[in-house]
């Protein structure tokens, strides 16, 4: 995937420096200076949410509620892991804050663990449910607005909820039903 990217760029500033000499330095120290504002903004959000991830470990609310939410992920993922269905729920969970590097691990880890106990539903509806994303706040997204200068970068809330509701729904009965189908 570099060699693609290096080509890319290589044939692109090739493009420009034939077709407008005079905006390659122009164009490229631009784009520089976006790049690293667009990763500051990036890494803010990411620190902030990671951080509230943290504390939450730290002070054993994230334990708690792991303990409330295991009937659900339990039933949900058809699982008596305490471990596993643990890894799920803080995958989900990070996923649905926005932060989609962030649980990666987590769902790694659980994946592999359903896997180890022959559960391949769940490592399945886990990896759907991480493709779907159920967003009930797109920080990375936000944060994208917000540093290319949208005057309301939140106005997105809304249709990525409905949307991505939709999808994590759809995705999670395709999940079920051909569960159901292989049984058969």
């Amino acid at each position: 995937m570099n060699a693609v990217f290096a080509v890319l760029f290589l044939l692109s500033a090739a493009l420009l420096l034939f077709r407008a000499p005079e905006g390659f330095l122009p164009a490229l120290l631009t784009g520089g200076e976006k790049a690293a504002t667009l990763s500051l903004a990036l890494l803010a959000a990411y620190c902030v949410w990671l951080g509230f991830f943290k504390v939450l470990e730290k002070s054993g609310i994230a334990g708690g509620a792991a303990r409330l939410a295991h009937p659900l992920m339990k039933k949900l993922f058809r699982s008596d892991d305490r471990e596993a269905t643990y890894l799920a729920g803080c995958n989900l969970t990070a996923n649905m804050l926005g932060l989609p590097g962030a649980p990666t691990p987590l769902g790694v880890k659980a994946v592999r663990r359903f896997g180890e106990a022959g559960n391949t539903y769940a490592a399945d509806l886990l990896f759907v449910l991480n493709a779907t994303s159920l967003q009930l706040l797109p920080t990375t997204v936000i944060a994208l607005r917000a540093a290319a200068g949208s005057a309301s970068a939140a106005d997105i809330l809304l249709p990525t909820l409905l949307s991505t509701l939709f999808t994590t729904l759809l995705g999670g009965f395709l999940v079920w039903l051909l569960s159901k189908r292989k049984k058969r």
